[in-house]
């Protein structure tokens, strides 16, 4: 039997599903020095033949069947095709058929982690996903390892550097919600169909991974609400800067005291210009976690692209080739069943109404917020718009989400909306709910 020293010199053989961006990225590594023991043997992939790159080596097996993979005597395989299907069923049969696994399925993890990491504890395996959340950061480690000391008891992070860039442009340029997007797409940010992005759907996935890890808490997916990014004007921009803040899109969940339940959510939220998700920029991501006994912690960097994606799926790979314990039941809860998800925040908040102006536009507007018990904060109007279509913004003191959705919905059929009201919760640093 090998002691711990022999287990760490021991020879990683791997087999990668999915040669894009990612899949290349991750065969660079091991086709390099850096990490002898890891050895690639076979690529897997769709048309393999326009695939095919001569830069890996040639004892490197090529194929377009996933069952030549499974016949293989690799040890792991590394799954980067993404989505639920095939993914799903592939993971499964290659567990089944006595291979670890390492993902950066992100969907897959959220969606299907607790059955999948059951069933590679059943056949002695392991599944490893670093690379799910914040690409080449190291947040699920840190969650896990790092911060096992702690208890945290909330996790708010800005987790898709499409929406980042797109909101940093539009704040530093003044540019259309379009005109950021299309200039994301040409530099290669966003997808031609940005819908998972814009939409949450992609922060969602990783949000209740991070519930899961981070906050030990089970919740479906799809419980989790969703804001798009789409309802953003330039003038949100401006506004927010005149209240020392800046627009990202934020994904945060914190534990309900004495229920088992999480409060969580997607959504543009104002947040303070010198905060942590403040100062992140570009197509950056960052990872604040609240713990009771050390406060805040962060983790950040580049969380997207072959490079950074590429790091984390091969650091997965050297913990298992090292053979350090990654006991599936420490990285999600896989016993329990999932736990109610809470919409009910207490947050100050942004509300721009954009109205064809008249006398009384205001008072009628702070009326209906003061019979939903909510206390008017502050009015802002930028000089220069036309009576016809007025922006303006009212600020609101601390109030329930429900208390907030109540009151615009009382506002719904008044005759001077121009547009709908644009909510946004404003996070200070340091709140909690």
């Amino acid at each position: 039997m090998m002691n711990r020293r022999q287990a760490a010199q021991a020879e990683c053989t791997v087999g990668i599903v999915g040669f894009g961006t990612v899949g290349q990225a991750v065969a660079r590594i091991l086709e390099s020095d850096l990490h002898p023991n890891l050895r690639l043997t076979h690529i897997c992939n769709r048309r393999i033949a326009n695939k095919k790159v001569d830069w890996v080596s040639s004892e490197v097996v090529w194929t377009d069947s996933f069952e030549c993979l499974l016949r293989s005597p690799v040890d792991v395989v590394v799954e980067l095709i993404g989505g639920l299907s095939p993914a799903r069923d592939w993971v499964k049969r290659a567990l089944g058929a006595g291979k670890s696994v390492v993902t950066a399925n992100k969907q897959l993890i959220a969606h299907e982690g607790a059955v999948l990491l059951g069933q590679a504890r059943d056949n002695g395996r392991q599944l490893l996903f670093e690379a799910a959340v914040a690409g080449g950061i190291p947040v699920l480690q840190g969650l896990r390892q790092g911060l096992a000391g702690d208890g945290l008891s909330g996790i708010q992070g800005i987790l898709n550097g499409t929406c980042n860039y797109i909101l940093t442009r539009m704040e530093a340029e003044a540019v259309s919600f379009e005109a950021a997007l299309t200039e994301a797409q040409e530099l290669g940010f966003a997808e031609a169909d940005p819908t998972a992005d814009i939409d949450g759907h992609d922060a969602r996935a990783k949000l209740a991974i991070l519930i899961g890890v981070g906050l030990g808490r089970r919740v479906k997916v799809d419980d989790i609400p969703l804001t798009p990014i789409t309802g953003l004007n330039p003038i949100d921009f401006i506004y927010a800067s005149k209240l020392g803040h800046v627009v990202r899109q934020v994904a945060r969940a914190e534990l309900v005291e004495e229920t088992t339940a999480t409060r969580a959510g997607v959504q543009p939220a104002l947040v303070a210009e010198d905060s942590a998700l403040g100062r992140v920029g570009g197509s950056q991501n960052i990872v604040v976690a609240e713990g009771r006994f050390g406060g805040e912690t962060a983790f950040s960097g580049f969380g997207a692209g072959g490079g950074p994606t590429s790091v984390a799926v091969v650091s997965d790979l050297l913990t298992l080739q090292g053979g350090f314990s990654q006991a599936s039941e420490g990285r999600l809860s896989i016993d329990t069943g999932p736990t109610p998800v809470s919409t009910e925040f207490v947050d100050r908040q942004y509300v721009r109404f954009t109205v064809s102006d008249r006398p009384g536009v205001i008072a009628k507007l702070a009326d209906i917020f003061s019979k939903n018990r909510i206390n008017v904060d502050a009015v802002l109007q930028e000089p220069g718009w036309p009576k016809a279509e007025l922006p303006f913004v009212m600020t609101l003191e601390r109030c329930t989400t429900s208390a907030v959705r109540a009151a615009l919905g009382e506002m719904e059929g008044l005759d001077f909306h121009m547009q709908p009201p644009f909510w946004l919760p404003i996070l200070e640093k340091g709140d909690r709910s």
